[in-house]
């Protein structure tokens, strides 16, 4: 993995997610609002909201009003997305050949890497919300790095097809890791609101 890249991936995302939170209320819902608001709300301040918002909030009940277990959701949802694509990835490699086929390898092993990445990150955030102090934010400091990797990998599985001719494969690849790459943006713009908690 080239740190120089993933580094740059989170430095991007702290400042962008905190250029667009600044015109997004930090403030908790009031105490009549309910667990839906709070993730719409929350979710306003990512790239993707509409998106983040339809897969996060069948999670209401989960999340409650705790950024801490949105944070984690997402990033549960986005290894999910990343493991089931990266099955899809292996089983087009299998009836694949020439520089098709070794795109689709590097491609499935780059997507398992993110999807370790994203359960690095799922572990980081597990019982946040009862850490104290530095141990805070030093976790949540790792969880945007594992997350920034994770985005650095999905990339890197693209890029691999840039030499590849065209077909209906290199599309349908291409589509698939460009929409988990929204919900690990989505993921990572949530962790990086918990800086400011």
């Amino acid at each position: 993995m080239k740190m120089v890249a993933c580094y740059a991936y989170v430095f991007f995302f702290v400042f962008l997610a905190g250029a667009v939170s600044a015109a997004v209320s930090e403030e908790t819902p009031s105490g009549g609002s309910n667990s839906t608001e709070f993730i719409r709300k929350c979710c306003a301040a990512t790239l993707y909201p509409g998106l983040c918002y339809t897969s996060l909030s069948g999670y209401a009940n989960e999340v409650q009003q705790s950024t801490v277990e949105l944070a984690r959701v997402a990033a549960k949802l986005t290894r999910a997305r990343l493991r089931s694509t990266a099955f899809h990835v292996a089983a087009l490699c299998r009836g694949a050949t020439g520089p098709e086929r070794g795109a689709l390898r590097d491609c499935s092993e780059q997507l398992d890497d993110a999807a370790e990445w994203a359960r690095n990150t799922v572990a980081e955030l597990k019982g946040l919300d009862g850490a104290v102090g530095p141990e805070v934010a030093s976790r949540v400091s790792n969880a945007l790095t594992w997350m920034s990797a994770a985005l650095t990998s999905e990339d890197t599985c693209t890029d691999g097809f840039l030499v590849v001719a065209a077909s209906s494969v290199k599309a349908d690849v291409c589509h698939r890791v460009r929409k988990v790459e929204k919900y690990t943006s989505n993921a990572l713009a949530l962790i990086h609101r918990l800086r400011f908690n």
